[in-house]
C-alpha cells in the first residue's frame, strides 16, 4: 500500500483551532513561525488580525510585560480588523495590567515634627512616585484608547476602569502640583499649613480612587507578578514547581494560623539546598523563594545576598570569622545564597584552609545569638558534591532537612529548544524549522557531561547565531526583513568543523602510517560498518548495536596511541563522538592509595574523557601493585559502572600486551562483555623500521647519507631492536645530537648541517 503523508492543515483551520485555545496555553514562538509562514497567503483580514492578537497575548503571558512588541502587534490587529477575538484579547490584557500596583513603594507620611530637610526629602519622594504612576497612567490611557475602535460595548468592569483611570490621571497631576507648591514653603522650621492641607487632601482623594481601582481587581486571580506565576512561566521543572507551590501554600497557611492566634512551637525551616548542573535555574529558584518568604511574611526583605567561597574565607586566623559575620549581617532579613558551598570544605586541605571555620561560624549564627532565625540560608551546587559535603558536616546538615532539598534536573531537548525560542523572541528573532534542527546538533555536541550549561549554554548558542547573522548581513549590505528578524540554518553553521575535508585528513593520516596493514583494515572495516548502520537507521531499517570499545594489543612502540587518536577523530567525524578527543591514562591516574578515593579518581578521569576516547595504557597494571590490593579492582568496577552509565558518550580502549590484557578481562565478566573488538599491533619488520627512521629524519629536517639506511637495516637484521617506532625515534634524536657534536669538532659546510652519517648512529664499517 502506498504511503501518503498527512496533508498540511490549512491556515484558516489552524487559526480557528487557536481561537479556541486559552491565552495561557498559546506558544509565542509557534505563533510567530505560523505568521511568517502565512505571509503572502490568502488570509482574511480578520484571520491576520486575530493571529496578531494571539501573538500579543502569548508574548504578554510569557513576559508579563506590555513591551514594544506586544503594543505593535495589538495595535496592528486593531487597525487590521477590530474583530470580537481582538476585542476579547485587548480586554484580557487590560484586566491583567490592572493587577500592577500604582505605586512602586509606600508613600511617605510627612509630619509637622519632621525637620525641614526631612520634609523636603519626603516631598521629593512623593513627587517621584507620582511621576512614575503618571507614566503608567499614560501607558494605560493609550491602551484603553484602542477600545474606541470597537462598536460593541466593553464589559462593565472595563468601562468602570476607564472612568477611574481618567480621575486618577487628573489627580496625579494635581498631587504633583500641590506637592511642589508645599515644598516651596519649607524653610527652616516653617512650612505652610494651608499648602500642606491642600497637598494632603489631594493625596487622600487620589488614594480613594486608587483603592476603588484595587477593589475592582478580581481577588480570585493571582497577580501576574506573583512568585507562583513567575514560577509557572519557567520552562520545564514540573516536579520542582509542585514542590515550591506546596511550600508556598504551607507558608500561607502558617501566616493565617498566626493571624488567628495559634502558636507554632516548631516552625518549618526556611533553609534550603538546591542542587543541579549549571544553567538549570538554581539562582532563579533561590530568588523566587526569597520573594515567597517576603510575600508571606516569613522574612522582612526579599533581597538575596549571593556569595561564594571567596567572599567568606580569609587569608589568616581571625579574618574568616570577620568576613563571614560581615556577610551574615548584610543578609539579615533576607536570604544568604552560597554558590558551590562544598568548596568551603576542600578534600585534603591542610590546616591553612579556613573553610571549616566558615561552616562553624555560619552554623552558630543560624542556631543561636542575635541573628538566629532572622535570615535564611540557601546552599547551591552539584548534587554529588553537595551530598558528600553535607554528610561530612553533621552540624550543618541538621539545619537543612531532607524535605527542603530541591533538585533541578537537566532540561530535555524539547525544553532547551523552547528556551532557545524565548531567547530569540526576546531579541525580536524567530527560528526556522531548519535552524532548530541545526541548533539541536549544536546542543548534542555540547551536552557531554554535567558541565553542560543547559539554559545558559543554549542562550549563548542563539546569541552566537545572531552575531553571525548580523555580521553576514552587514558584510553583504543586506538588511531585508528576513536578515533582520529570522534565524535560519545558515545562522547556526558556525563552528561546524565536521566536514569531509577534516574526515579525509584523519583517513589520510591513518594511511600514511608505516606498516600496520591489518590494523588499518580493521579500523576501516569498523568505520564502514558504522556508516552503513547509520544509513540504515536513517532509512528506518533495523540497525545492529554498534560496539566501539576496543582492545589494542601489542608491544610498546607499535602505534597503539597514534591509531587511538585517529580512531577518536574518525568517530567524531562520523557523528558518534561529541568531542573526539583522546585521554591517555595509566594505573596511577585511576588508582589512589586509600579506600574510597580510587572511585573518585577514576570517575574524574572518565569525566575528562566523556565525548571522546579513554585510552588506558598497560591496563592490566590495574590488577597489580604491591601494597594496594583491592584498589585496582575498585577502579575496574567503577570503570564498568561508568561505561554502563555513559553508554555511547564514552569509548574505552584497553592497551598493552595481549596475554595480560586477556587476564584483565577474565577478572571481571562485566568488563569482558563490553569489549568485542580486538585489534593486534604486530612488531615492525626491519624494512618498516628503516622507513620509520627515514620519516623521523626528514621530519626533523635532515637526510641520511647514501648507504646509511642500508647499513641501519643490516644492523637491525643482525641485532633486532626493542621498542619498535618509539626506539627508532629515540635512535634518530640521539644521532642528531652526535652529528652536532661531530660537526663542532671539525670543518663543515652548509650541506653537512642536514646530513646524518652511519657514525652518528654508532655504526662502524
Amino acid at each position: 500500500m502506498e504511503h501518503r503523508e498527512k496533508p498540511e492543515q490549512p491556515f484558516s483551520e489552524k487559526i480557528e483551532e487557536l481561537r479556541r485555545t486559552s491565552f495561557s496555553r498559546l506558544n509565542e514562538a509557534r505563533l510567530v513561525r505560523l505568521y511568517e509562514q502565512a505571509a503572502g497567503s490568502a488570509l482574511s483580514q480578520e484571520e491576520e488580525a486575530d493571529l496578531q492578537a494571539m501573538m500579543a497575548a502569548a508574548r504578554f503571558e510569557r513576559k508579563k510585560a506590555w513591551d514594544v512588541r506586544v503594543n505593535q502587534w495589538l495595535r496592528s490587529a486593531v487597525a487590521a480588523d477590530p474583530s470580537p477575538y481582538v476585542k476579547n484579547t485587548l480586554e484580557y490584557l487590560i484586566a491583567a495590567l490592572m493587577d500592577e500596583p500604582w505605586f512602586t513603594a509606600d508613600i511617605p507620611k510627612i509630619r509637622e515634627t519632621d525637620h525641614s530637610q526631612g520634609k523636603k526629602t519626603k516631598t521629593e519622594t512623593v513627587i517621584s512616585l507620582m511621576k512614575e504612576a503618571n507614566e503608567r497612567y499614560h501607558k494605560l490611557q493609550g491602551i484603553f484608547s484602542m477600545l474606541q475602535a470597537f462598536q460593541a460595548p466593553s464589559s462593565a468592569t472595563i468601562r468602570q476602569a476607564d472612568d477611574l483611570l481618567k480621575e486618577i490621571g487628573a489627580l496625579l497631576n494635581r498631587v504633583i502640583d500641590d506637592a511642589r507648591a508645599y515644598e516651596t514653603t519649607i524653610s527652616g522650621i516653617y512650612a505652610s499649613k494651608e499648602k500642606k492641607q491642600q497637598f494632603d487632601e489631594s493625596l487622600a482623594t487620589l488614594f480613594h480612587y486608587t483603592e476603588q481601582w484595587e477593589a475592582m481587581r478580581e481577588t480570585s486571580s493571582e497577580s501576574p507578578h506573583s512568585p507562583l506565576r513567575d514560577l509557572q512561566r519557567m520552562v520545564g521543572l514540573e516536579e520542582v514547581k509542585r514542590k515550591v507551590e506546596t511550600y508556598y501554600y504551607y507558608l500561607e497557611y502558617q501566616r493565617e494560623r498566626k493571624k488567628q492566634g495559634y502558636h507554632f512551637e516548631d516552625e518549618r525551616s526556611l533553609n534550603m539546598v538546591i542542587t543541579g548542573n549549571p544553567g538549570t535555574g538554581k539562582t532563579t529558584i533561590a530568588r523566587m523563594l526569597a520573594r515567597i518568604y517576603h510575600e508571606l511574611g516569613a522574612l522582612p526583605r526579599e533581597e538575596v545576598l549571593e556569595v561564594d567561597r571567596s567572599h567568606l574565607v580569609g587569608a589568616y586566623v581571625g579574618q574568616t570569622e570577620e568576613k563571614t559575620m560581615n556577610v551574615i549581617e548584610q543578609a539579615v532579613g533576607g536570604v544568604l545564597f552560597i554558590d558551590e558551598a562544598y568548596s568551603l570544605k576542600r578534600e585534603g586541605a591542610g590546616g591553612a584552609d579556613y573553610g571549616q571555620t566558615v561552616i562553624d561560624t555560619l552554623v552558630a549564627a543560624m542556631t543561636s545569638g542575635e541573628y538566629a532565625g532572622r535570615f535564611a540560608v540557601i546552599l547551591a551546587g552539584y548534587p554529588e558534591e553537595m551530598r558528600r559535603f553535607l554528610w561530612s558536616n553533621p552540624g550543618l546538615r541538621s539545619r537543612f532537612p531532607e524535605t527542603n532539598h530541591i533538585h533541578l534536573p537537566d532540561f530535555s531537548m524539547d525544553e532547551l529548544i523552547e528556551i532557545a525560542e524565548h531567547v530569540a523572541l526576546d531579541n525580536d528573532f524567530t527560528l526556522t524549522d531548519e535552524a532548530i534542527r541545526r541548533l539541536k546538533n549544536h546542543i548534542e555536541k555540547e551536552r557531554v557531561d554535567e558541565s553542560f550549561g543547559n539554559a545558559r549554554a543554549v542562550k549563548n548558542l542563539v546569541l552566537e547565531a545572531i552575531f553571525y547573522k548580523g555580521a553576514e548581513a552587514a558584510k553583504e549590505k543586506n538588511y531585508s526583513r528576513h536578515m533582520l528578524t529570522v534565524l535560519d540554518e545558515h545562522a547556526f553553521s558556525f563552528d561546524d568543523d565536521r566536514s569531509s575535508g577534516n574526515e579525509q585528513t584523519a583517513w589520510t593520516e591513518l594511511d600514511r602510517l608505516i606498516g600496520l596493514t591489518e590494523v588499518k583494515e580493521e579500523v576501516k572495516k569498523l568505520s564502514s560498518f558504522v556508516r552503513i548502520q547509520q544509513e540504515r537507521d536513517q532509512k528506518g531499517l533495523p540497525s545492529i548495536p554498534i560496539q566501539l570499545h576496543a582492545v589494542f594489543s601489542g608491544p610498546p612502540g607499535t602505534g597503539k596511541t597514534t591509531v587511538a587518536k585517529l580512531y577518536s577523530r574518525i568517530l567524531y567525524e562520523l557523528g558518534l563522538l561529541k568531542r573526539g578527543h583522546l585521554v591517555v591514562t595509566g594505573r596511577s591516574d585511576l588508582v589512589a592509595g586509600y579506600v574510597g578515593q580510587t572511585a573518585l579518581k577514576t570517575k574524574q578521569k572518565i569525566r575528562e574523557a566523556l565525548g571522546g576516547v579513554l585510552f588506558i595504557d598497560e591496563a592490566y597494571a590495574l590488577l597489580e601493585g604491591p601494597g594496594t590490593e583491592g584498589f585496582g579492582k575498585e577502579a575496574i568496577d567503577t570503570l564498568v559502572e561508568e561505561m554502563t552509565k555513559h553508554d555511547e558518550n564514552l569509548i574505552v580502549i584497553l592497551a598493552g600486551y595481549e596475554q595480560p590484557i586477556q587476564q584483565l578481562l577474565a577478572s571481571n565478566p562485566g568488563l569482558s562483555s563490553r569489549f568485542k573488538k580486538f585489534i593486534t599491533f604486530p612488531s615492525y619488520n626491519v624494512n618498516e623500521l628503516g622507513e620509520i627512521i627515514t620519516f623521523f629524519t626528514e621530519d626533523y629536517g635532515y637526510e641520511l647519507q647514501p648507504g646509511t639506511l642500508e647499513a641501519l637495516i643490516n644492523y637491525m637484521e643482525q641485532a633486532p631492536p626493542e621498542g619498535n617506532a618509539r626506539a627508532m625515534k629515540d635512535w634518530t634524536e640521539e644521532a642528531i645530537q652526535r652529528q652536532a657534536y661531530r660537526l663542532v669538532h671539525q670543518q663543515y659546510s652548509d650541506d653537512d648541517l642536514t646530513v646524518l652519517k652511519k657514525e652518528d648512529f654508532l655504526l662502524t664499517e
